[in-house]
């Protein structure tokens, strides 16, 4: 295609799809809030652009076939903080998808969307919200966005419901674990899939302890290749046990389903920074 943006350059996981989106496309426009994002791949250009200002989501838009979101406020917070990149920011780069008349938005939605479903239950593409937090109600919001574009004015989307794309560190993630390079395999399928209309996929590596089905989304052609189980003695062998009053052990959502609304979700989990630089 000639123009692809993504939002959220700048994050942990924005930092992984730079490169190999660069070579979807003959211009790649990474946006963020930062004033910049260092040494940029080849056809790359970055643009500074806040996801809560509709004048700058059309301008960075214009001309674009699809646009990857992974912009956000990436963690719980008050209302307030999720409300202008979150919820504000999703309408607005839908918004300016269909006054650009851009195809698709591929969606960096989550688990926290249907975080209070009970974990020992094996939940589908099409099980009802449930969101943890404020966060994962931005999320569900943004869901229902893609759903009415796609039903009112032909915008496609597909929503990938990411559970922890990070390294595994604990035993919830033997389960929920998506690497990076399954990530990247994931966004290019719902990049070249022919048609999606209004998608939901879950964001999870071929893990023996996986704890959602993804079969209602298997047409997009998303094979994912890596098991977390590889990690699994290790973890085992260190992980205290469990303790059953804890929320974070019995729902989906983990962490999130544990705090206090607006508090930090991310604060307990113990999130390895390994956001990747150019020359790695």
């Amino acid at each position: 295609m000639n123009k692809l943006v993504l939002t959220g350059a700048a994050g942990r996981l924005g930092s992984y799809l730079r490169e190999p989106l660069s070579r979807l496309a003959d211009q790649l426009v990474s946006t963020d809030i930062v004033d910049e994002i260092g040494k940029l791949y080849d056809g790359e250009q970055y643009v500074r652009a806040d996801l809560a200002s509709l004048d700058d989501m059309i301008s960075v838009l214009e001309g674009a076939e699809m646009v990857v979101h992974f912009g956000a406020y990436g963690d719980e917070g008050t209302f307030d903080q999720i409300l202008g990149p979150n919820i504000i920011g999703a309408y607005n780069v839908w918004e300016a998808a269909y006054r650009n008349k851009v195809r698709r938005v591929i969606y960096a939605s989550s688990i926290h969307a249907v975080g209070m479903h009970p974990r020992n239950v094996c939940i589908g593409t099409d099980v009802a919200h449930k969101p943890d937090t404020f966060y994962g109600l931005a999320k569900c919001f943004s869901e229902d966005l893609a759903s009415l574009y796609w039903d009112k004015r032909q915008v496609e989307s597909v929503c990938l419901r990411i559970l922890s794309c990070a390294q595994v560190t604990n035993a919830r993630a033997l389960g929920s674990w998506l690497s990076y390079e399954d990530l990247i395999q994931l966004v290019e399928r719902s990049i070249d899939t022919p048609t999606t209309g209004f998608s939901v996929v879950y964001g999870v590596s071929d893990n023996d302890r996986r704890p959602v089905d993804n079969s209602n989304a298997a047409y997009l052609g998303y094979r994912p290749k890596d098991n977390a189980e590889q990690f699994a003695a290790q973890i085992l062998a260190t992980e205290p046990v469990q303790d059953l009053s804890d929320p974070k052990n019995l729902y989906h959502g983990g962490p999130f389903a544990a705090v206090s609304l607006g508090e930090s979700g991310v604060a307990s989990m113990n999130i390895i920074d390994d956001t990747k630089k150019i020359d790695d």
